[in-house]
């Protein structure tokens, strides 16, 4: 591959009648990404302080405002939506959590069209330009006013319970088509000059199976919007739109040149190649469905002024060898505006290349790290450039893996020096009738293992969402009819290393009426993977009537599993993969794991080699012995690849292999 980077510069507005102009489809007749200030115009580094400082807080408030006003469990209770601001160029000018993007708006609305209190909806996958991965993702905007002129964007969009389509809870595991996954909605005018659009409103509760809920939820959604709107056009009120935005530059300038010293530089010059794979889709049966990294470090890239591309260090990101389009759901609209969603969903992930720790988590990814990333995307008809109307509710299957690709290519890249694969996002709940004769639905994303670290063990049952958390039993038990009996972590299912994965959770929910159990969830053969000598972790499980005579495991990708009044349900989510070698483990580390109960007997004898005894409270390590079971462990040793992904992917592999030919350095 050229170390020369090619990009497709934004194209300049032009009629829509005029030929499409992006690898969407779509008419691109909008100006974005550009700055606002000529480069080098002076901005008092205070101001910036001050503005990035508002815009933080502004963002905060916004949803902190839907998280108490809201009504549905997965926006109120656990936390599933993020709110984002834009500038006039629709460019992200805050970094603490992913959005969606303004584009399709200003696409579908000229700004000078845009009035006060306007609040634009949409969730259409197909016209989302790539903003928005499956149809409960439902999004709000509203455009920011200084002197009768549009001068930024308030963004919210959340995962709703329920949008319509096949099964409740709008994600049937086995579609074929986007039409059984809900109802679409291009970008319309939800709210004129704060006149709420009724009818709009009527057409999208009366498809809802929850509507109280979907209502709610958007009155929330928009009202902190507006309020978060209001919030900025006090900031240009009181600063003066050229200050404001000539922060808003230096805001972006400082990301950029941030990432290109303390993160790019870390990357050698070269090009590096891995992949990883979704197991199944929900209709064929399982297979390894291929999402193919290139990476490709250029140090000396040209600049490029009409795509905003500095000159300097850039990374190429080619996703040639991506498998073709899955029949079922787990298809992500990607090539959208040059794979801007996809920049700034995949960046955080470069973060781990940062000194220390510490400085990792102050680095924010907003629209500064885009000109620092090109794409370059296959053909129409892939996992991520999907043919309408291909299906895509599961669609994290692949834009969650993708996470895990580019932490596996910038390892290989960098000796290791990434986390080993972190939990993966599944869905899983139960639906029914309650003991009054209404319909529920219990929906959970349950968190999981982040990966063991170079310098440290992953976390336990963390989420890859921000801020998202588990649902409070207390909650779910006074509102739906079931107990739950036990939620703690699921033991030994960290992936062993010098630096054990993190631990995912186990727990049992006994239903007290009868029942469907849903799960849109993956990783249930394809375990997350070790590096350098770590392993993989235990992978995602569930088993309905634990103990009873009609125990049975349910598949991954579930939509209507009955389950009788007085079974259990017992949900085990994934372990992250573990780092270096564990028979390096320091054995009073190994000791600490089995008083803390993360490790049993049995596999601190298997996984790390070894030998103790007693319980919780009285574990005796035999030194001599565990060390005479490690040398032996090292001698019976074969090769061992760089990257490991558990007994699951001989499985699938087509030859039975244990790796692929990318996994070995």
């Amino acid at each position: 591959m050229s170390t020369t980077a090619s990009t497709q510069a934004p194209q300049a507005p032009q009629a829509p009648s005029g030929p499409p102009a992006n690898p969407a489809g779509l008419p691109t007749a909008y100006e974005h990404g550009k700055r606002l200030t000529d480069p080098g115009t002076s901005v008092d580094p205070i101001l910036v302080e001050i503005v990035q400082g508002t815009l933080a807080s502004v963002e905060m408030e916004v949803e902190t405002s839907i998280s108490r006003t809201s009504r549905s469990p997965m926006i109120r209770d656990a936390h599933d939506f993020r709110a984002g601001i834009h500038d006039r160029q629709l460019r992200k000018l805050t970094g603490r959590s992913y959005s969606a993007l303004v584009h399709p708006i200003v696409r579908d609305f000229p700004l000078e069209e845009m009035n006060e209190g306007d609040v634009f909806f949409h969730n259409d996958v197909y016209e989302s330009e790539g903003g928005i991965g499956h149809l409960p993702d439902l999004c709000v905007t509203v455009p920011v006013f200084h002197d009768g002129a549009v001068v930024a964007f308030v963004q919210a969009f959340g995962h709703h319970d329920d949008i319509g389509g096949a099964v409740p809870g709008s994600m049937p595991s086995n579609a074929t088509s986007v039409h059984e996954e809900g109802l679409s909605v291009p970008p319309i005018k939800l709210w004129d000059a704060g006149v709420p659009n009724k009818a709009a409103l009527r057409i999208m509760t009366r498809n809802s199976r929850m509507p109280d809920s979907l209502a709610a939820d958007l009155d929330a959604e928009c009202s902190a919007c507006l309020m978060g709107a209001r919030r900025l056009s006090d900031l240009f009120a009181r600063y003066g739109r050229d200050s404001v935005e000539a922060a808003f530059d230096a805001i972006l300038d400082s990301t950029t040149e941030t990432y290109r010293r303390e993160i790019l530089s870390k990357i050698p010059a070269g090009t590096y190649v891995w992949e990883d794979y979704a197991e199944h889709d929900g209709v064929d049966e399982p297979q390894l469905h291929t999402q193919r990294i290139t990476l490709t470090k250029v140090d000396d890239a040209p600049a490029d002024p009409e795509t905003n591309f500095p000159g300097g260090p850039r990374l190429i990101v080619d996703f040639t060898g991506t498998a073709p389009q899955a029949k079922g759901p787990i298809n992500h609209c990607g090539d959208y505006v040059g794979g801007n969603f996809l920049k700034k969903w995949l960046a955080p992930i470069l973060r781990n290349l940062a000194d220390t720790p510490e400085r990792m988590a102050e680095l924010d990814v907003n629209e500064g790290i885009v000109p620092l990333i090109e794409m370059r995307f296959p053909e129409k008809g892939t996992l991520l450039t999907p043919i309408y109307p291909a299906p895509t509710n599961a669609r994290t299957f692949v834009i969650l893996r993708l996470l895990g690709v580019l932490a596996g290519v910038v390892a290989k890249a960098v000796d290791g020096q990434m986390p080993a694969d972190q939990e993966t996002i599944r869905y899983t709940g139960v639906y029914g009738k309650d003991r009054d004769g209404n319909d529920y639905l219990m929906r959970e994303v349950l968190g999981g293992g982040s990966g063991g670290r170079y310098y440290a063990d992953g976390e336990d049952t963390i989420h890859v969402v921000p801020d998202s958390r588990n649902l409070p039993t207390e909650f779910t038990e006074s509102r739906f009819p079931f107990i739950v009996e036990r939620l703690g972590l699921a033991v030994d299912s960290g992936g062993a290393g010098r630096y054990r994965g993190g631990l995912g959770y186990e727990k049992h929910i006994r239903m007290l009426e009868d029942a469907h159990f849903m799960s849109i969830a993956d990783r249930s053969i394809l375990a997350c993977w070790g590096v350098k000598g770590g392993k993989a972790g235990m992978p995602f499980h569930v088993t309905i009537d634990v103990g009873g005579p009609d125990e049975r495991v349910v598949e991954a990708l579930a939509d209507a599993e009955p389950v009788k009044a007085g079974q259990v349900i017992r949900i085990r989510t994934t372990g992250g993969g573990g780092w270096g070698d564990p028979l390096d483990r320091p054995l009073d580390e190994v000791e600490r794991d089995l008083r803390w109960g993360k490790v049993s007997l049995e596999g601190a004898r298997t996984a790390y080699g070894v030998v103790a005894s007693g319980g919780k409270d009285d574990v005796s390590i035999d030194v001599e012995a565990s060390e005479e079971l490690r040398a032996r462990m090292r001698e019976e040793r074969s090769d061992e690849p760089f990257f490991d992904r558990g007994p699951g992917y001989a499985q699938l592999a087509p030859d039975g292999a244990r790796a692929s030919e990318y996994d070995w350095m």
